[in-house]
C-alpha cells in the first residue's frame, strides 16, 4: 500500500505584491516646480501680499498725479509719459521689498521654515523657488504700476508729457524688470539676516539712503559711487533717456551684479546655517 502524499500549496500573491503591481512606482517628489507651486500657494494665503499690492496703487495713483501736476505748473518741457511712474518707483520699490522680505523673514519668525526645509530638502532649491515666485509678483506688480501711473498721470500734465506706445511699451517692461532684481535682491538678503528689521534696514540703507547721502554730499567719487547702485543704475535704465554716464544695458547689467550679489550670499549663509 502506497503512502499519502500531501500536495505542497502553491504559496499566494502577497497583497503588498499586488499593490506594488497595480500603483507603480512610488512618486519622487515634486522637484523645482513643486517648490515654486507650493512657494506660490503660501504667498497668496497670507494678507500681507495684497495689503502691499493696495498700499502700492495708492502711492502710485498719488505721486504720479502729483507729479504730473508739477509738470504742469512749472511748465517743464514735454516729457514720455512713463516718465511720472518711473519716478514712483522710490516710493513704489517699497512695496516690492516688503512683500519679499516677509515670504522669507516671516518663516524664520514664526519657525516654519523647519517645516518648509522638510518639504524640500534643498536648500537652494527653495531659496531659489522663494526668488522666482517673488521675481514674477514683483515684474508684473511693476508693470501694473506703470499703466496704472501713466492713466493717472496724463490728466495733469496737460500737454507736457507725449504718449509713444513704443516708448511707453518699454518703459513699462523696464519697470517690471527693475522691481523683479529688487525682489531677488530682497529675497538673498533675507537669508543672509533672516530678520525683517535688519533686512529692511539694509535694502533700504543700500537702495535709498546711500543714493541720498552720495548726491548730498556730492564729489566727483561719491556721484560716481551713486551711478553705480542699483536703485540710480535703475533709473537710468528705465529712463534711456541719454543723460546717463552709460548705456541701458550697463545700467541693467549692474543692478543684475547687486542682485546676484546679494542671491550667492544668501545661498552661502543658507548652506551654512540650520534651518
Amino acid at each position: 500500500m502506497n503512502p499519502t502524499t500531501t500536495p505542497t500549496p502553491t504559496p499566494a500573491p502577497t497583497q503588498i505584491g499586488d499593490r506594488a503591481r497595480r500603483t507603480g512606482p512610488a512618486p519622487s517628489g515634486g522637484g523645482f516646480v513643486g517648490a515654486v507651486g507650493a512657494e506660490w500657494t503660501k504667498l497668496w494665503s497670507v494678507r500681507t501680499p495684497y495689503v502691499c499690492l493696495l498700499v502700492g496703487i495708492l502711492l502710485t495713483g498719488v505721486f504720479t498725479y502729483y507729479y504730473g501736476a508739477i509738470a504742469h505748473i512749472n511748465d517743464k518741457p514735454v516729457q514720455p509719459l512713463g516718465n511720472a511712474p518711473i519716478s514712483s518707483v522710490i516710493l513704489g520699490q517699497f512695496v516690492v521689498i516688503v512683500l519679499s522680505m516677509a515670504m522669507v523673514t516671516g518663516e524664520y519668525a514664526t519657525g516654519s521654515v523647519r517645516t518648509s526645509l522638510q518639504w524640500v530638502p534643498v536648500r537652494h532649491r527653495m531659496q531659489l523657488a522663494k526668488a522666482v515666485v517673488a521675481a514674477a509678483v514683483a515684474f508684473a506688480t511693476g508693470t501694473l504700476f506703470a499703466v496704472l501711473g501713466m492713466a493717472v498721470a496724463w490728466a495733469p500734465f496737460r500737454g507736457h508729457a507725449a504718449f509713444d506706445p513704443g516708448k511707453a511699451a518699454s518703459q513699462t517692461l523696464a519697470m517690471g524688470l527693475y522691481c523683479a532684481l529688487i525682489a531677488v535682491l530682497t529675497v538673498g538678503t533675507a537669508f543672509a539676516l533672516r530678520t525683517a528689521a535688519g533686512t529692511l534696514a539694509a535694502v533700504f540703507f543700500l537702495v535709498s539712503a546711500l543714493p541720498g547721502i552720495c548726491t548730498g554730499l556730492g564729489g566727483s567719487f561719491l556721484l560716481a559711487v551713486d551711478d553705480h547702485l542699483p536703485q540710480t543704475a535703475g533709473g537710468h535704465f528705465m529712463l534711456a533717456d541719454g543723460d546717463a554716464p552709460y548705456p541701458p544695458g550697463t545700467a541693467i547689467l549692474i543692478v543684475l551684479a547687486w542682485t546676484a550679489a546679494a542671491h550667492l550670499t544668501g545661498r552661502f549663509v543658507l548652506r551654512r546655517r540650520d534651518g
